[in-house]
């Protein structure tokens, strides 16, 4: 999605302060319209694996197994130490998440691999190829364990299951055990493909998982990039951070959050929850907003951002928003305003 694309309609920000009588169901109709489905679009953060990276790694897969006939624990090792992403294949073929790889190991071998050192071996296999060539002997010898759990698993293919369950390797590539596997990646399909989309989840869920911390993060990026291109002084605060004189911190202070004239919450969601809970910190902020101008103190303009359609569901939700906010609602679609309509303007520099 583009930042901003162009201020043909009135929006409620471009007003110095929201008309009295203002008609605020034109104004959430118009806000409402500015809002985009970021879902479509995530961060890619440090721990994206490209198809070429896992193909890479399902190659040697293969390669160490000879085409997955000899599968076991030594031959599967030796493709992990060639490249670590074969870790990432393998547990694709088990279809399963880190901790639940981990439990197998318990299950099947009764080594303890804890959920946390799981996820650990996973994330630095995707980052790392040579991970496992260099690993300590501790490392090693859980995964080794992994390894003999996954091979016991998948050399026995679909197990006795209880009425009305389904066993998850019910699939098509392990259904048979060993033979699946083989049979899949010499004769039906692009198995490599397969896998990779397995890895990474109903298309992109696993990924989707990994990044969700930093879907925020997108309109933060963005804000924080109007503000440096501006050559605005700004406080960004850290995720839970605690800030002297507010419960909950805001995203952003400009200049600081020592003497702030203005804050900015900002947020993504495509959830209507999680945007109730963002609406309800931003009226919190309102309110403070509101006694300190009420004990002499001055008080901070507060500005919105945010986008994704959880936004969109809730009238009410909106009208409360524009209303607190004075009309200083942006989306991602409209931050190209967030500068020369607000009270950032004055911390701008003149050009020299």
């Amino acid at each position: 999605m583009t930042v901003g694309a162009g201020l043909n309609t009135t929006r409620p920000f471009q007003f110095g302060r929201l008309p009295a009588g203002a008609d605020l169901d034109a104004l959430v109709a118009v806000t409402f319209g500015d809002l985009t489905s970021q879902f479509m679009n995530m961060p890619r953060g440090s721990s994206f694996v490209e198809y070429d990276a896992f193909r890479s790694g399902y190659e040697a897969l293969r390669m160490a197994t000879g085409g997955f006939a000899a599968f076991d624990a030594d031959t599967c090792w030796a493709a992990l130490v060639d490249d670590a992403r074969a870790f990432l294949a393998l547990r694709a073929i088990l279809g399963v998440t880190p901790p639940e790889w981990g439990d197998l190991t318990r299950e099947r071998t009764g080594a303890t691999i804890p959920n946390g050192s799981a996820r650990t071996y996973d994330g630095a296999a995707k980052k790392d190829p040579g991970y496992f060539a260099r690993c300590t002997p501790l490392v090693a010898s859980r995964v080794r364990a992994m390894l003999d759990a996954a091979c016991d698993v998948l050399l026995g293919g679909v197990e006795e299951v209880p009425e009305g369950a389904v066993n998850r390797l019910d699939k098509f590539d392990t259904r048979q055990g060993v033979p699946s596997i083989s049979y899949a990646a010499e004769n039906h399909v692009p198995y490599a493909v397969l896998l990779y989309e397995r890895f990474l989840g109903r298309p992109f869920a696993g990924h989707r998982d990994a990044v969700s911390e930093s879907v925020g993060d997108v309109m933060e990026s963005a804000i924080e990039a109007l503000l440096r291109q501006h050559r605005i002084p700004f406080r960004k605060t850290g995720r839970a951070e605690r800030v002297p004189g507010f419960e909950q911190a805001p995203d952003f202070f400009v200049p600081d959050e020592i003497s702030p004239r203005v804050v900015i919450e900002a947020k993504i969601t495509g959830d209507d929850g999680t945007a109730r809970d963002k609406v309800s910190r931003i009226l919190r902020l309102g309110q403070m907003r509101d006694s300190a101008a009420q004990e002499g103190r001055r008080p901070w303009q507060l500005v919105a951002c945010i986008d994704g359609r959880g936004f969109g569901v809730r009238k009410q939700d909106m009208r409360d928003l524009l209303t607190v906010t004075r009309g200083k609602v942006f989306t991602l679609n409209t931050l190209e305003g967030l500068v020369p309509f607000t009270d950032l303007a004055v911390f701008v520099p003149p050009a020299v």
